[in-house]
């Protein structure tokens, strides 16, 4: 069959065939090829900024600028999106064909692929993009020169490889962009190569994710092998038909999902994958907030919503993919809770959020998986900037012990209040986006059909209680209570004459850009409350229309292939929904439940770190002297010893294997078969070199040896035969 003028080889035989999909080529959107132009004209611009040593803010309003302008281009795109979606061709890249046969041809073209979750996803990637590059033009100052340059690359790059990852109209070009922002991670944790811990860091990061990377190489390939084509609108002909559906069985089938899903646990720090992200707090705050809070981490979320059709292949495979979400999103949220480091802690809060998101990929409402990245995206890089003004403002502290009552300090008011917003938005509070959002995935779990997804559900009530309660921690610890604050180790010349040290207050850059924040953060709970155009019984508005029109529509709760009038939203055809809790409807009772169970820890956290801080205190010491639960808070402190477990298992037998290795080829390999060997023919030599050295009688004696040997020989042969035979 023909799809766009491309061969599409099918692996099964007595398949009916069916209509092309209806997405179609759009030569007059070429122009949307900027998205991905314009940061690689910023990463050129700021390459010659650093060879020519330029020592402004030039790197920064380039980057900027040409962030807006991809921004601006997405917005355009989504202006003059016409449904089901629209393939833009912007060069040939790889097309060949070595036969005829079903798998003898391979085209991945360099190609975009427009369609509501692709747009939806790039418009908060450039967005976000935009903001956190302005806040770094202020933040990196002490970094003027080659090195600022250098990191405004590193952004660019990160930009134009994300971006080729979310629009790429086929898996090997998701799978460039896919490493692009892997190197691009890379670049940036490691920014402070001087400090070993940052280059540990980077490499940590680097080497964990070639796991995942592993995963996706080889589910493309099988997926090419299966249905012969890496093409999303090819894929879609394929799967979307009833028939055709069944018709494609065996084990590379069952594989593939489980192939993608390692990908997307490795990518989005899932378990057991997720030990890189804390540790890549060493790279500068606008990075920890664009890359590890906002976009590149959801990208194992965004692969899971394209590929759910074949997810959907292998139910099972979600299983694993809600359960995997829910135990990283408690165990995470548990280790948060014993952190002391903000930023760190905020790490955690990341991979307990994404694990959620993957738990709304696998209770089938990717609605509410693609809704909470929505309204994560903007709180979470909020909060990450006010650490971030935090640790810049006081010499590079991050001790919530050591940092109070920041609200009363004058300049930093702005800071402590915008980090409120985004803490309520992340605790879930009433009203608040994340409330919405969190609310879609926990209601789920009590009405999709699944192994112990009840108790799943449970445990992510409880995990939304943890979260709330080590968010405030934050913020009543650094903004509320007492002023009093100690510098960091990193001084940037501001203590006075007398010594004392004057924390530097942000300035408009960074207030403005955690202002507009903080206002996206409140502002997108109103998609929750939009009318719905794709589906009048759907119910999420703005968002749910999003992921109505793209392959994630299956997850939508109530969602039936091949149904044109499928039940949308929460319920059945009869209006009622699947399960119960507590006697009630989910999508009702959760409103209620999880706000109830957010306050208390709200409260808790109000208690012990804002009016009885000695209570805290206390807690501790006494939880400490318990022999039966002293344990838990050390193991909580220590991340559950997940890292010395990793160390135990894989990185010290690597090392001594290594060594022996080392040894082994040092000793064995070098020692004996090469120098060793080497040694016998330069030892015969200065054995015999006396004999050379000219006199007559030397000469003599030598002629005379040899001459002997020589018969001496021919008597043996004689004797014995000659070898191979006579002569």
């Amino acid at each position: 069959m023909m799809l766009h003028g491309l061969h599409v080889p099918l692996m099964s035989t007595g398949v009916p065939a069916v209509p092309a999909a209806d997405v179609i080529v759009a030569p007059d959107l070429a122009w949307a090829g900027l998205i991905l132009l314009l940061p690689l004209v910023s990463l050129v611009l700021c390459g010659l900024c650093a060879a020519f040593r330029v020592r402004s803010k030039l790197p920064a309003v380039i980057t900027s600028a040409a962030l807006a302008g991809a921004f601006v281009t997405s917005v355009m795109l989504y202006l003059n999106y016409t449904p089901p979606g629209e393939v833009v061709h912007l060069l040939d890249w790889i097309n060949v064909s070595w036969g005829s046969g079903a798998i003898d041809s391979f085209a991945a073209n360099f190609s975009l692929y427009i369609d509501s979750l692709s747009l939806l996803w790039i418009m908060f990637v450039t967005g976000l993009g935009t903001l956190i590059t302005i806040y770094a033009s202020e933040y990196m100052e002490p970094d003027l020169g080659k090195g600022y340059a250098r990191f405004f690359a590193g952004v660019s790059v990160f930009l134009f490889a994300m971006a080729s990852l979310v629009l790429s109209d086929n898996l090997l070009m998701l799978y460039l962009g896919w490493e692009g922002v892997g190197f691009a991670s890379y670049w940036l944790i490691g920014y402070y190569y001087q400090r070993p811990s940052a280059v540990a860091a980077a490499k940590k990061a680097f080497i964990v994710n070639r796991i995942g990377d592993l995963g996706l190489a080889l589910a493309v390939y099988l997926i090419w092998v299966t249905f012969g084509t890496v093409q999303y609108d090819e894929l879609t002909t394929v799967l979307q038909h009833e028939d055709w559906r069944t018709s494609f069985e065996g084990w590379t089938t069952s594989a593939i999902p489980y192939l993608l899903m390692l990908a997307a646990f490795g990518k989005s720090a899932q378990l057991p994958l997720y030990v890189w992200l804390p540790d890549a707090m060493e790279g500068p705050t606008p990075v920890s907030a664009l890359i590890h809070a906002a976009t590149m981490v959801t990208a194992g979320i965004y692969l899971v919503a394209r590929t759910y059709p074949l997810f959907m292949l292998e139910p099972t495979s979600l299983h694993v993919v809600a359960w995997v979400g829910g135990l990283t999103a408690l165990l995470a949220a548990t280790i948060g809770m014993a952190q002391y480091d903000i930023k760190r802690i905020m790490a955690y809060s990341t991979v307990s959020q994404l694990g959620y998101m993957f738990l709304g990929l696998g209770v089938l409402t990717t609605y509410g998986a693609a809704y909470h990245v929505f309204t994560h995206a903007f709180f979470k890089a909020l909060l990450f900037l006010t650490c971030g003004a935090i640790m810049h403002g006081f010499a590079g502290q991050l001790d919530l012990r050591k940092l109070s009552g920041l609200r009363h300090l004058p300049g930093w008011r702005i800071t402590s209040w915008t980090m409120l917003i985004g803490a309520l938005c992340l605790a879930g509070f009433p009203f608040t986006s994340g409330y919405f959002s969190k609310d879609a995935i926990l209601a789920e779990a009590f009405v999709t059909q699944g192994p112990g997804f009840r108790v799943l559900g449970w445990l992510a009530i409880l995990t939304a209680g943890l979260t709330a309660y080590y968010t405030f921690r934050v913020w009543f610890r650094v903004c509320a209570g007492p002023a009093a604050y100690e510098a960091g180790d990193e001084h940037h010349g501001d203590e006075d004459h007398s010594g004392h040290f004057h924390p530097h207050a942000p300035r408009l850059a960074i207030n403005a850009v955690l202002v507009i924040l903080a206002i996206g953060a409140l502002v997108a709970a109103l998609p929750y409350f939009m009318s719905n155009q794709a589906d009048e019984r759907l119910v999420g508005g703005w968002v749910a229309d999003m992921v109505h029109d793209s392959t994630a529509r299956e997850g939508i709760p109530g969602f039936h292939p091949g149904d044109p009038a499928h039940a949308g939203g929460h319920h059945h055809a009869d209006g009622h929904a699947h399960g119960h809790i507590l006697g009630m409807d989910p999508h009702v009772a959760m409103y209620w439940i999880s706000g109830t169970v957010g306050m208390v820890g709200l409260l808790l956290a109000a208690w012990l770190h804002l009016w009885r801080r000695d209570h805290a205190d206390a807690l501790r010491r006494w939880m400490r002297s318990r022999v039966w639960i002293g344990w838990l808070p050390r193991a909580m402190e220590r991340k559950w010893y997940v890292d010395e477990f990793y160390h135990a298992i894989i990185r010290a037998p690597l090392w001594i294997l290594g060594h022996v290795c080392h040894a082994f080829d040092r000793f064995i390999i070098d020692g004996i078969f090469v120098d060793g060997l080497a040694r016998v023919p330069r030892g015969v030599a200065r054995w015999l070199q006396p004999l050379q050295a000219g006199a007559v009688q030397s000469l003599a004696v030598v002629m005379v040896g040899g001459t002997m040997i020589i018969l001496l020989l021919m008597a043996l042969f004689m004797q014995f035969g000659w070898p191979g035979g006579s002569i």
